[in-house]
């Protein structure tokens, strides 16, 4: 059974929970939310590369779970777009990320052989919930069917590729060289989606170009303490934190962009906030 986080695990999970909803807020204000999301990509190969030429290889060990997130990321891409093609964000994001925690903490249980605390189950369960609540408390408008199986088909995706790199990053010997390769591949679905996408690169605005660049590198940021986080805490736990990045977002559409319902997003802040809390000291 695992401990609770320690506090340099926590520091680095909430911080890649507030850069994943900041890089989330960049996007929403592109004029092309599409493009900008594929150029995302670019940001993560810059990064990359950077760790690539810094930071020894990862060890053997550690290449199919490479091989494996690179792979799982493009069908969580796949999954991504079709879901926001049919249904809204804030319908879609809660659904994803929320079943997440529960899928990971399960998966570790079995691959990882991780067995947390009833009150770090709690903490999953009532992070989940709290997300839950964004979307199952919007009663003015039903998710669209497609949406909903696309969020679900999502956060499956999210929990396979979280399990694959928490068990990647700890057989690789080098954190930030498996880091630094995984990001390096993940251009490659990145570069389809965008040559799918736009094939008139005339017609694209530089603010597009520079928002999908910077967004990139925070997401890959984000991405990145996430990872490491892995190697020092279980990963449910690493999984259920972050995800307090959709209510980190949902609290800067309140204040930022003036979203409403503001009361419904402020009780599901306090759920996740009391999953965290339930996570920190019993994990």
């Amino acid at each position: 059974m695992t401990g609770p986080p320690s506090l340099l695990a926590l520091s680095l999970i909430l911080s890649a929970a507030v850069l994943h909803a900041t890089w989330n807020a960049i996007i929403k204000g592109s004029a092309d939310r599409a493009l900008a999301m594929g150029l995302l990509n670019l940001g993560h190969a810059a990064l990359g590369l950077v760790l690539v030429l810094l930071y020894v290889p990862p060890a053997a060990e550690a290449w199919p779970f490479i091989i494996a997130s690179t792979f799982i990321h493009f069908f969580y891409y796949a999954f991504l777009l079709w879901a926001y093609r049919h249904g809204d964000l804030s319908q879609v994001y809660p659904i994803a990320r929320g079943i997440a925690p529960v899928l990971v903490a399960l998966g570790a249980q079995v691959f990882a052989d991780e067995f947390l605390s009833p009150t770090a189950w709690a903490g999953i369960l009532l992070v989940s919930f709290g997300i839950s609540v964004l979307f199952f408390g919007r009663r003015h408008k039903a998710a669209n069917p497609q949406a909903a199986s696309a969020a679900i088909l999502t956060g499956i995706a999210i929990a396979s590729y979280s399990v694959v790199d928490g068990l990647g990053v700890r057989a690789s010997q080098s954190p930030l060289g498996y880091i630094g390769w995984l990001f390096l591949l993940e251009c490659i679905p990145g570069v389809f989606f965008v040559a799918y996408r736009r094939r008139n690169w005339s017609g694209i605005q530089s603010r597009v170009l520079t928002i999908g660049f910077v967004g990139g590198l925070l997401s890959a940021v984000a991405y990145g303490l996430a990872i490491y986080a892995k190697s020092l805490t279980s990963l449910g736990t690493v999984s259920a934190i972050r995800e307090s990045s959709v209510i980190i977002a949902a609290l800067i559409g309140v204040i930022w962009f003036k979203e409403r319902p503001w009361k419904l997003r402020m009780l599901a802040a306090i759920i996740v906030a009391g999953g965290v809390i339930l996570l920190a000291v019993g994990g």
